[in-house]
């Protein structure tokens, strides 16, 4: 299933994407794409509607983050490894982790805002793992069946607030819009070998990231396990899993976002998303 939240900002309501494309309203049946419908049983339930059964939505509604009631935006850095050969960097020995604030989510076609004062604003397309199932120290074999599906995000990223003012990456990566997810979670029974999609990102039509999963250095079940030795991941937690090359940062010399700057970005099966980049 590809599962939806469209409307305005903070009013979104929860929808699925028939196999026609239709957008089909689920308010009928669910309060939210949230909770216990990420679940095996509560996707199960969604998946035994007839998708013709359910209202078509007019228009071209807004697209909304693809999950709601979020926890906690986990961020894995330097995750493939022709994007640390790109920056230079080792390959890390363990999972790189950084959080990415909460109020930086947006729907996928919003516009991203380049915050005041900066000089380094870059993309970073990404695969996003939906927690399903709460997970505290679960095994590798066991990690898939914790996860609800899959989306995209963009870990937008101001490159001089993360690296040269002093602490962590956090402040380079949660600025508001710095989070664009969706427009789709596709359930993990439809998105077939997630270590083998394409992914891909524009800037004003010209192609900057060409990648696939298939370079991550860790990979989904060793993340979700990794990740819930030292912290609890609850439903709808997402984590974003690394970009491949092509960012600006890593180009020579690099280059960066402008007002007024598009990015196009997609991964096979998982939909697309454009932003315009905007004053904050």
């Amino acid at each position: 299933m590809k599962l939806v939240r469209y409307g305005p900002s903070g009013e979104e309501k929860p929808g699925l994407i028939d196999a026609n494309g239709t957008l089909r309203d689920l308010g009928a049946h669910v309060g939210d794409i949230a909770g216990d419908v990420l679940s095996d049983a509560g996707l199960a339930k969604l998946k035994a509607l007839d998708p013709s059964s359910l209202p078509a939505v007019d228009g071209t509604p807004r697209m909304g983050p693809c999950v709601g009631q979020i926890q906690k935006i986990l961020c894995i850095g330097l995750n493939y490894s022709d994007h640390a050969a790109e920056t230079g960097a080792e390959p890390p020995s363990e999972p790189i982790l950084f959080a990415k604030a909460l109020s930086a989510l947006c729907g996928p076609n919003d516009d991203v805002e380049m915050p005041r004062g900066s000089q380094a604003l870059d993309w970073e397309v990404e695969l996003a793992i939906i927690i399903g199932a709460k997970a505290k120290y679960v095994s590798e074999a066991d990690a898939m069946n914790h996860v609800a599906g899959f989306a995209i995000m963009n870990d937008v990223s101001e490159r001089d607030f993360q690296t040269k003012r002093m602490g962590q990456w956090t402040k380079g990566k949660s600025h508001d819009t710095f989070g664009p997810l969706g427009p789709w979670l596709v359930t993990r029974d439809e998105v077939g070998d997630v270590h083998n999609l394409a992914m891909w990102l524009d800037v004003n039509g010209e192609r900057r990231q060409t990648g696939n999963t298939n370079t991550l250095i860790f990979n989904v079940p060793h993340m979700v396990s990794y990740l819930s030795q030292f912290l609890t991941l609850m439903p709808g937690d997402v984590i974003s899993t690394g970009t491949p090359p092509g960012v600006g940062m890593g180009m020579k010399p690099p280059k960066y976002l402008k007002v007024g700057d598009v990015m196009t970005l997609g991964i096979e099966g998982l939909g697309e998303q454009r932003q315009t980049v905007v004053s904050a």
